[in-house]
């Protein structure tokens, strides 16, 4: 049974539609991530499912005793005058007034009744894990990224950040039978992030989940939801797998669109020509049939949305090491331990190093040191012959609020005329009026194409970036990992994004516990490094009992990473028969439409029969597909390392 349905949905503020005509359904384990570019209607959309607002057309209809719970992004409301702890214990307060009553019922056990329900109090309260919510609750807190010192301390103090976090703890621990979350991740570091992935896969629930990560989208997601131009499109799979099937979507319509308008382009010449001649009947039944078809199945010309257009040029030529650290201690004081120290680091020309850390690390601590705004302690730090530095900072505090957008790209090319500044902005999406207003006007997303216009105009070749998919939706994400892709100089990216991470970069710098660290290769390579670690601690420290028991281990790690390898390769045959067999299968449509034309009907019957064997094979690959996903996802979160 469904939890939730909702048909020809739609929403508009005066005369703005938001989007209309949305239908959609919620099923038991559902696990959907909803995308779009900001603007959309995302928000919008989980509001409505959530009750908290009303459709403007449509119905929604939701399980009778469905409980839904919401996480916004700030929902701008005071805190509650309460600690962190008391906060979130809140989740449990049916359970605790439950046991309440227990221990009261306990001081009143004078006759077989009393005991009896004092039984089928205890039996419930153990069905419902009550002897265990304190430490679910303290499991939940420091997953997500709080320390003990912080449960006693009041709401308030935090920052709006945090309290969305709070908000997001209290929310999981109430375990709602349908999760509303949007942009979760928005406050917390990489950690957290991948507690709550595995919080998500061993939770009983379904969710939908506004997402701008991509990586967590392919971690948590079973299906995608698309919110674009006023409607909403379904897709199966992941995020990886939505976007291959947006572009072959987008493809196919688009190639329909062509031929129909070829059609049209035919039928309209030849009524023209003999409309008013010897064929005028025929030249009318021709325009009739035109026009029948193009209103019961004529279809719209494919839309996709504008696209930033960044081009970071050739980079000149630097030396063949790029930056250099050796011995380095890092801080604010010399009388303080360091907050960061480096033995010896090393970039190389055309390499792309990916900077990642806990919130606090010094990341950015580093990253000033690099750019010369901070001395280090000691130690040494150079940079190569002919290196040219180019820096995009996380918060855009370089730029003035009271400049204009053109006034803000003169500055770096003051060289540069008006008309091709001009022209340079329209590539980021900025054109017409956008280009006079004033940085303090501008969103988070613009300023960040801002500051990419100005790397642009810096010609430089060694580029620090510091978080840049920040205020990005995902259209602008991918359009800037390209771009980088292409970069022919040398990166070092401060970032969470590990979708990023991962198509970019050819090695990886962890900050943790006052010290830098390198490793070479992706993000998933590094994970599995990351898992080896843990297992050699747990094997030094004596909880690995034996050498039996490691040799058992590593001939088990062997097994799961062969099998990995092996359901790798699998998922990507299945990936390129699902794409021959969607080609098959808008072949065959096109027979149909032709033996149609024909009156051939025993063909129809024919290819008809041929067109549902083929939606029947790629059904079965789908749901392959799927499985295959789930346990690659699974095995990679439980692989031993050996």
């Amino acid at each position: 049974m469904s939890l939730l349905t909702a048909n020809e949905l739609g929403r508009s503020y005066g005369a703005t539609s938001i989007f209309a005509d949305v239908s959609l359904r919620i099923e038991a384990d559902d696990r959907i991530g909803l995308v779009g570019p900001n603007g959309e209607g995302k928000t919008t959309l989980l509001r409505l499912i959530a009750g908290l607002d009303s459709p403007t057309t449509g119905s929604i209809h939701r399980r009778r005793d469905l409980r839904v719970g919401y996480l916004a992004q700030d929902d701008g409301q005071p805190p509650p005058d309460q600690d962190l702890w008391t906060a979130t214990l809140s989740a449990f307060d049916t359970l605790r007034a439950l046991e309440r009553q227990l221990q009261e019922q306990a001081d009143q056990l004078a006759d077989e009744d009393a005991l009896r329900r004092y039984a089928q109090m205890q039996a419930e309260f153990e069905r419902l894990d009550g002897y265990t919510y304190e430490s679910r609750t303290k499991q939940v807190l420091e997953g997500l990224g709080f320390d003990a010192p912080d449960f006693r301390r009041p709401l308030a103090e935090f920052s709006g950040g945090q309290r969305t976090r709070a908000s997001l703890a209290r929310l999981l621990l109430e375990a709602p039978d349908l999760l509303l979350l949007d942009e979760p991740t928005n406050y917390l570091d990489l950690e957290a992030v991948e507690w709550l992935e595995h919080w998500l896969s061993e939770a009983q629930v379904s969710y939908v989940i506004v997402s701008h990560d991509r990586y967590f989208l392919n971690r948590v997601s079973g299906r995608i939801w698309e919110m674009a131009f006023g409607r909403l499109e379904t897709y199966r799979g992941n995020y990886s797998a939505y976007a291959r099937q947006r572009q072959e979507r987008y493809e196919r319509r688009l190639k329909e669109w062509e031929t129909q308008q070829a059609y049209v382009a035919k039928t309209e010449d030849f009524v023209r020509r003999f409309l008013a001649g010897q064929r005028t009947k025929e030249a009318q039944g021709r325009r009739k049939r035109l026009a029948r078809y193009l209103r019961d199945e004529g279809v719209d010309k494919p839309q996709q949305h504008k696209r930033v257009h960044l081009n970071l040029g050739d980079a000149e030529r630097s030396g063949d090491e790029v930056l250099g650290l050796r011995d380095l201690q890092l801080g604010y004081s010399d009388t303080a331990p360091p907050l960061v120290q480096a033995p010896e680091a090393l970039i190389e020309r055309g390499e792309r190093i990916a900077v990642i850390g806990s919130n606090g690390a010094g990341k950015t601590t580093l990253v000033r040191t690099i750019l010369g705004e901070l001395a280090p302690l000691s130690g040494e730090l150079r940079l190569g012959a002919r290196v040219q530095v180019g820096y995009l900072p996380q918060l855009q505090e370089h730029l003035d609020p009271g400049h204009t957008v053109l006034d803000a790209v003169q500055e770096v090319s003051p060289e540069s005329k008006p008309a091709e500044l001009r022209n340079l902005l329209g590539g980021f999406l900025l054109s017409g009026d956008d280009v006079d207003k004033r940085i303090s006007e501008l969103s988070g997303g613009e300023r960040s194409r801002v500051s990419l216009a100005r790397l642009v105009l810096a010609g430089a070749n060694f580029l620090i970036l510091d978080e840049p998919t920040n205020h990005l939706d995902i259209t602008s994400q991918e359009v800037l990992e390209q771009v980088l892709e292409d970069f022919g100089g040398t990166i070092l990216l401060v970032s969470h994004d590990r979708y990023l991470i991962q198509s970019l970069a050819t090695g990886i710098w962890r900050v943790a516990d006052g010290e830098l660290s390198s490793f070479d290769g992706d993000w998933e390579a590094y994970v599995l490094w990351r898992e080896r670690q843990v297992v050699e601690l747990e094997s030094a420290t004596g909880k690995a009992s034996s050498r039996q028991q490691t040799r058992e281990e590593q001939r088990e790690a062997r097994r799961l990473r062969k099998q990995r390898e092996k359901a790798l390769a699998r998922q990507e045959e299945v990936e390129q028969q699902i794409a021959q067999l969607e080609n098959d299968k808008d072949g065959i449509g096109e027979q149909i439409g032709k033996a149609g034309e024909r009156q051939d009907l025993d063909a129809v019957a024919e290819l008809s029969q041929k067109l549902q064997q083929t939606e029947r094979q790629i059904a079965a690959l789908y749901s392959e597909w799927e499985n295959l996903a789930t346990g690659l996802e699974e095995g990679l979160a439980e692989t031993p390392m050996g």
